[in-house]
Order: structure tokens, then sequence, then C-alpha cells
């Protein structure tokens, strides 16, 4: 290819069409087909009624439930609100009852209901849904938290260009204290959206405050040391983590037990679930859960300090050699030497405007690279 612009415009493409495919397979392949994938529900009852009862309806589902009989309703109750069960079916012959907690999943609670309302109606009375953790009024699906998870990781990973190409100059350790000052700032945006403006959480603002900064700050991190050996690539590979594979396996808008296997083991450790997960335990379930949705995002932060560590570890000759080039030592005075001829000044001349203007065409070059992936992550 001769035209060295329309090479370099080819070369910037690559980026946005690898998205367009990665997008496509990771929204597609998540969200278009929700099914039942082994989702728990429960039976009360200890009667054989009740466990004939439970194991016709497994048979009839096969790998699409999981139903196991607890002795209470107060039992059942106990596991919705720990979120090991979606749904729990009381029987009775004259007002049956389905328990469910919508605030967990909107989309699990329904999937529930399409499950035994038929039930009920074979026997010929209505069911009665009973909903013991709905979400807040301002937020009536649930999925506001889906919504603050993208506006805070969007903050987080478009920061990461700014960071580490603007800041490429910036030793690691300056880096990586601006990347935590950044999640602060990001955390309170969202939690900003998330309580004043939206109404989505409307007590323990702090500690909302707290799970999206510890969120943000190990995108950041995780994103400033990749750039080191990324460089421009390091736009592709964040999305890749933060949005291709993150929001999808995140539950914020199919639990995984509505999801093909893969995503659903994904949301078990990725970032995304344990922030989505962790607030919907702080908002709706008494804490219930927060503790290790907290070291989930916890553990990614640790990981994301290793990454700048390394990077740092290899920036380190860089960095010495660049300190030592303004750091030499200052050239001595020498005598007067006899007056140069015309011929031997221009070409003195010629020579330092070559190098000048060498370096400006480096800085232009750097400058405008360093432009094109910030534009390049932002515009994303």
């Amino acid at each position: 290819m001769r035209s060295p612009a329309l090479r370099h415009v080819l070369t910037h493409l690559i980026t946005p069409l690898l998205m367009c495919l990665g997008m496509g397979l990771a929204y597609m392949g998540a969200f278009v087909t929700p099914e039942p994938h082994h989702l728990p529900v429960a039976v009360v009852g200890t009667t054989p009624q009740a466990k004939v009862f439970a194991q016709t309806v497994k048979d009839t589902a096969g790998d699409k439930l999981d139903v196991r009989t607890v002795a209470t309703r107060a039992d059942a109750l106990d596991l919705l609100k720990s979120r090991e069960v979606t749904g729990a079916y009381v029987p009775s012959a004259r007002t049956p009852e389905l328990l469910v907690a919508s605030a967990a999943s909107d989309m699990g609670a329904t999937a529930v209901e399409r499950v035994f309302t038929p039930v009920a109606a074979r026997e010929g009375v209505p069911l009665k849904v009973t909903d013991v953790a709905a979400p807040v009024a301002d937020d009536p699906t649930g999925q506001g938290l889906f919504f603050l998870l993208i506006a805070v990781s969007i903050g987080s990973y478009a920061s990461v260009a700014a960071l580490g190409a603007a800041g490429a100059a910036l030793a690691m350790r300056v880096r990586a204290l601006l990347a935590l000052g950044v999640a602060v700032v990001v955390g309170g945006i969202g939690t900003l959206l998330a309580g004043p403006v939206f109404h989505l959480a409307h007590h323990d603002l702090a500690s909302v405050w707290g799970m999206a900064s510890l969120y943000s700050a190990g995108i950041l991190l995780i994103g400033v040391g990749l750039h080191t050996f990324l460089k421009r690539w390091t736009t592709l590979t964040m999305m890749v983590l933060f949005v291709m594979l993150n929001f999808t396996s995140s539950g914020g808008l199919f639990r995984p037990e509505l999801q093909n296997g893969f995503f659903g083991t994904l949301h078990a450790f990725w970032n995304g679930a344990g922030f989505v997960e962790g607030i919907r335990s702080l908002l709706y379930f008494g804490d219930d859960g927060l503790a290790r949705n907290v070291w989930t995002l916890v553990v990614w932060l640790l990981v994301g300090l290793v990454v700048t560590g390394i990077a740092a570890l290899y920036e380190r000759p860089r960095h010495a050699r660049h300190a030592a080039g303004h750091n030499g030592p200052t050239a001595q005075p020498q005598p007067a030497a006899a007056p140069r001829t015309t011929v031997d000044q221009a070409r003195v001349r010629t020579l330092a405007d070559t190098e000048e203007t060498a370096k400006e065409t480096a800085d232009e070059k750097a400058e405008e690279e360093i432009e094109e992936e910030v534009e390049e992550t932002v515009g994303v």
C-alpha cells in the first residue's frame, strides 16, 4: 500500500471493527435468548404430596429448574433473601402462593411466574404472587443498577487513555495515584446519579460511593498498567474485559441462571457482578452477601496493583535513561577557538535546524497518537 495516510486510517479501523464483532457476539450471546438454566426454586412442604409435587415439577422442567423442598414458608423467605432460590411455591387447595424477590432479578421473578402460573391454573385456582423484596418505585424493574454499572465503567475505562497516553511521561506511581483519585471522583458521580438525581438508592449512599470507587479503581489500575505494554490496543482490551465480558455477566439484566454456562460462570467472580450484586445486597437484602462481593472487588483492585507494579518495573530503565539525559554533566566552557568559516557556520546551522525539525515532528506525532487514542476511547 503506497499511501501512508490510507494505511494509517485502515490500521485504526481495525479496532472499531473488532469492537463491532465482539459486542455483537457478547451481547447477542448473553441477552438474545434468555432461558432458565438450573433456575433454583423451592416448594414449601414436607408431606409426601409436597415431595411428589416437587419431583413432578422437576421432571417436567428437566434441566431448566433445580427444585428443592423446604419445611416452612419462613425457610423459603430466608432462601429468597439470601438469593439461593429465585422463587418459592407454597401449595394450597384454595390460595397457592408464589414468593419472589424481584429486586434480585425482575426477569428471574417473571420466569418463575411463568413456571408456576400454569400449575395453579390446572388446579382451577388463582395464583397469589408475593414480592418479598421489591425495588424502589423510582426503579420499578430493578435494572437501574445495571445502568449505574455502565456509567461508572465508562467513566473508568475512558479515563485510562488520558492517564496512560497523555500521562506517559509521568512516573507510574504518579499515574497510579491519579488513577485512585479519578476512581473516587467517578464513584462520587455514580453515587450522585444513583441517589439525589435518579433515586435508585434511598440510603447508604456513603457505602455506595465506597463500592463504586473500589470498582472503578480496579479498572483504572489494570488499564494504566496494561497501557505500558499494549499502547493504543489498550482500548480494545479494556472493552473486552470491562464491557463485553463485564456487562453481560453482571446479572444486571438477567441472572446467570437465565444465561448460558459461560456467562453464568463469569458471574461468580467478575468485577461487574461483584459491583451489581454488592449494591443489591446493600440496598435490598440487609447486607446479606455483601462481604463476598466486596472481596471480589478487592481482589480485582489487587490485580490492578500487581499490573501497575509490573509496568513500573518495566518502565524503570526508560525513566532512568530519560532522567540521565536531562541531568547529565553540564558542558564546560571551552577556550575561544578561531572563527569558523562561513561554510562551517552554515553547516552547523543546517544541522541544528534539521535536529530541531526532527524533534518537532516526533513531538507532533506523539501528540497526534495520544489524541487519537483518547478520541478512540471516549468515542466508544
